[in-house]
């Protein structure tokens, strides 16, 4: 198996990771479940040779395992700082810029102690993602921020907009 069927068979095992992730309402469980994905989709853009968005995920893995048991503005600030020197030693054009707005975007929903604007600060970070994927020519990538918005909508979906039936009581 090549590298690059490889690196498409990790971010599909991120894929189903994510797609669970958004279906809990406890952000605990959708920020351990993004440690798993983002665990993967590091390894995959390793594999493909982009360093800085391999690096950034691993920011982002270590992040969100921090995330799930933290809400501190300064703990945020270390790992929004993180992504700095990353992208700037590891520098590729545009996808580097892309992957650390990405990241930098992200780090603030991890650290959301509200799971709606963590919701919606993701939904953001997830557009800026899809882009650097295409642009990085991953179709697994593409397919798996994808997929994680439509699972981050359906979940928003189903906590924030459809309206709730009154219970009855008698």
């Amino acid at each position: 198996m090549s590298l690059y069927a490889l690196s498409q068979v990790l971010v599909c095992l991120a894929i189903i990771s994510d797609a669970i992730s958004f279906q809990f309402k406890d952000r605990k469980y959708i920020l351990l479940c993004l440690f798993v994905s983002v665990t993967l989709t590091a390894v995959h853009f390793f594999l493909l040779g982009h360093t800085t968005a391999g690096l950034l995920m691993v920011v982002a893995a270590t992040r969100y395992l921090f995330g799930a048991f933290l809400t501190s503005k300064r703990a945020m600030a270390v790992f929004a700082f993180a992504c700095l020197p990353v992208t700037v030693f590891t520098y590729e054009g545009l996808l580097s810029i892309l992957s650390c707005g990405a990241s930098l975007i992200q780090t603030t929903a991890a650290f959301c102690r509200n799971d709606k604007i963590l919701r919606q600060t993701m939904i953001i970070g997830t557009v800026v993602w899809i882009t650097h994927n295409v642009l990085a020519e991953s179709p697994g990538a593409v397919l798996l921020e994808s997929l994680f918005l439509c699972s981050n909508l359906a979940g928003y979906y189903r906590y924030y907009i459809r309206r709730k039936k009154p219970v009855q009581t008698h």
